[in-house]
């Protein structure tokens, strides 16, 4: 069999699981797990297949026209190189194990069917993403998984919260969408082609007129995709879907497309210096900014949500400073360790007896309840905060290494600005990222919340899944630098002494300051019960039952607590706090500028149609409804009325004649 023909199957066999999930899974409940699991596996060998040929080495390429348009050709094209074949296996790879721990996590769900079948769709439509060759063809996928989010981050539809993610979600990235759209249409007229070799081609050849419309157009679409300021909103809203969900769009799907798409169409942005310039400030606005929101959250699936967003801030960022092969880099060892990440949440969710309960200030005893998770999860942490030698370490390790070398010059791939923001942001967000994810890791693992209700050992199926993620959270970075590069454009993917240091010793800092803050205010906080007034900081117990309720306290028993005096992000935030809850009030800054105008403008058009529109549809029926009215009423039946006005009538016209006739 062909590399060719494996490649088509690749994303064709989730498609087909998805189709027979659906048709079958009502009528027959026995198949819906294999057709979940299977397909996507098999996609998974294939795809590891598929790679194994390709080695690394010169592109595939193969194409056949749809249709002819009169135009510019659509074409069903594939094009796999390094890049391609390491992020289709990641995609099988997370897609697998998150297929294998629904099983678990939804085994009572009455519409786990349509989940499993949506969730084989999504994967379906990132393969297509990944091995499309022709950007009319990757639109199809992109926009498919579009739709997927939001019926699975709604897929608790009972609840109001995952109704407005879902449609949020779906609105804020079809925003993006449309400049998107646009932009890929100039490209193609301007190039001639949809092809992406063609694409690159022209570009290098120099024959497009206008590069820095068409990037920035471009970046509209992935900013929304990839959750990248300011289209970044949906992203932790998207929680109130099933933490298994959130594990495949964080980590292998959809927020991974925006970043891909760049680093396949890169010297297209490349050849706009400002282009260059707005993704490298769009990166570490999103990178310090997200770092920031996410030291101050208190749900343990939104601190992750803006983790993700500040990690691909780094891919951003690499590909800001002109590399493609660091940014794939940390795409596939992120991919490894935020699923293993929202997974172990999920564990610690599902051992708490709820879908959504997640907040970190109420845990407590976690550590003896879900060894695996506690376990699997510190290892997850430590590669997000890039501690050596974890995976983590080693591709955000490579990210500063490309922004210092164009920062100082040694490479021109850049604008020399764009370097220096990427490596300032970078640091102050490995900072902040350490701190953050220390904080998680004391508050749900040694807090001092109320203790849920034990519900016994999680399924096999959601455990073992954690202990295989955690596999290339450790070791898939090592591994990568030394056995790939010729997948990575060739590039050196070794971390150098400078930056090693300055990485390593900001993430060190950022967790040991989070420690002794979690200390310190720990020993001046002890828990205490909802409306206690030495629990609160403010010594208000009124205040204590308003945040309690503010932020929907969850009773365990017949005790409810008010939120976790000893977060130490209270403590390092200050009165930032408060701002970075909420994301900064962006929410309210959209509120603000669009929804509100929005609904204004909806008001002023309902009116209109109201009471303009209608009066006149109302009008032209009202008069001869009068008419009619005034003519029935004159038809009596009575014979001496008509007589008596066919007379008047006459004498009326005889005295008009006469004054006629005298006036001639």
């Amino acid at each position: 069999m062909t590399t060719t023909t494996l490649a088509v199957l690749v994303p064709l066999l989730p498609f087909l699981g998805a189709a027979a999930g659906l048709l079958l899974g009502r009528g027959a409940p026995g198949f819906v797990r294999p057709l979940a699991v299977l397909p996507t596996l098999a996609a998974l060998v294939l795809a590891v297949l598929v790679a194994a040929r390709q080695g690394g080495g010169r592109a595939v390429d193969a194409v056949t026209e749809l249709t002819p348009t009169g135009s510019v050709p659509v074409e069903l094209a594939l094009h796999i190189d390094g890049f391609a074949a390491l992020v289709a296996v990641l995609v099988g790879c997370v897609a697998t194990c998150v297929q294998i721990y629904s099983t678990g996590y939804l085994r009572d769900d009455p519409r786990y069917p349509s989940y499993a079948a949506l969730v084989s769709l999504f994967t379906s439509a990132m393969f297509l993403v990944v091995y499309s060759g022709d950007l009319m063809v990757l639109l199809v996928g992109w926009e498919i998984m579009g739709i997927c989010s939001y019926f699975l981050v709604g897929h608790y539809w009972e609840t109001p919260e995952a109704r407005a993610a879902s449609l949020k979600a779906f609105l804020v990235t079809k925003l993006g969408d449309v400049p998107f759209l646009i932009g890929l249409l100039a490209l193609a007229t301007e190039a001639g082609s949809f092809r992406i070799t063609k694409i690159l081609g022209a570009v290098a050849n120099g024959s497009l007129d206008h590069p820095t419309l068409i990037a920035l157009l471009l970046l509209a679409g992935v900013a929304g995709k990839s959750a990248q300021f300011p289209l970044h909103t949906w992203l932790p809203d998207a929680m109130a879907g099933p933490t298994p969900v959130s594990a495949l769009i964080h980590a292998a799907t959809m927020v991974a497309a925006g970043v891909y798409f760049v680093a396949r169409l890169l010297p297209l942005f490349q050849a706009s210096r400002a282009a260059m310039v707005v993704l490298a400030v769009m990166a570490a606005i999103t990178m310090v900014g997200s770092a920031l929101a996410a030291l101050a959250q208190d749900d343990i699936k939104r601190v992750l949500a803006y983790s993700t967003i500040g990690q691909l801030g780094y891919m951003t960022g690499a590909l800001a400073a002109g590399d493609r092969g660091a940014a794939v880099f940390h795409l596939l060892t992120h991919g490894a360790f935020k699923a293993l990440l929202f997974l172990a949440a999920g564990v610690i969710i599902h051992a708490a007896g709820t879908n959504s309960l997640a907040a970190m200030s109420r845990m407590r005893g976690l550590r003896d309840r879900v060894p695996d998770a506690y376990w699997t999860m510190t290892v997850a942490l430590l590669a997000l905060a890039a501690i050596p030698p974890f995976s983590g370490f080693f591709s955000k390790e490579s990210v500063l290494v490309v922004a210092e070398h164009v920062a100082t010059g040694h490479t021109e791939h850049a604008p020399g600005a764009a370097g220096w923001t990427v490596l300032v942001a970078g640091l102050v967000a490995a900072l902040l990222t350490a701190a953050y994810a220390t904080r998680l890791w004391l508050l749900a693992f040694r807090g001092r919340g109320a203790e849920a209700p034990d519900h016994g050992r999680q399924p096999l199926a959601m455990n073992a899944v954690l202990w295989v993620l955690a596999i290339p959270s450790l070791a898939l970075g090592g591994l990568a630098f030394r056995l790939l590069p010729d997948w990575f454009d060739g590039h050196d993917l070794t971390p150098t002494l400078t930056t090693s240091v300055l990485g390593t010793g900001v993430a060190l800092v950022g967790g040991i300051v989070t420690y002794a803050a979690w200390r310190h205010t720990t020993a001046l906080a002890p828990r205490t019960p909802l409306g206690a007034v030495a629990a609160h900081p403010e010594g208000d117990a009124a205040l204590v039952e308003a945040e309690a309720i503010a932020s929907h306290t969850p009773a365990y028993g017949d005790i409810a607590y008010a939120p976790d005096p000893s977060d130490p992000g209270r403590l390092l935030l200050g009165p930032l706090h408060r701002h970075a809850a909420v994301g900064f009030h962006l929410d309210a800054v959209y509120t603000t500028l669009l929804v509100r105008p929005v609904q204004a403008g909806a008001s002023l058009v309902r009116f209109l149609d109201r009471e303009v529109v209608d009066t006149y549809v109302r009008a032209a029926g009202t008069l001869p409804r009068w008419l009619g009215t005034a003519v029935r009423r004159a038809q009596t039946g009575n014979v001496q009325t008509y007589v008596s006005a066919l007379l008047a009538g006459t004498v009326v016209l005889a005295v008009a004649a006469v004054l006629v006739a005298s006036g001639a």
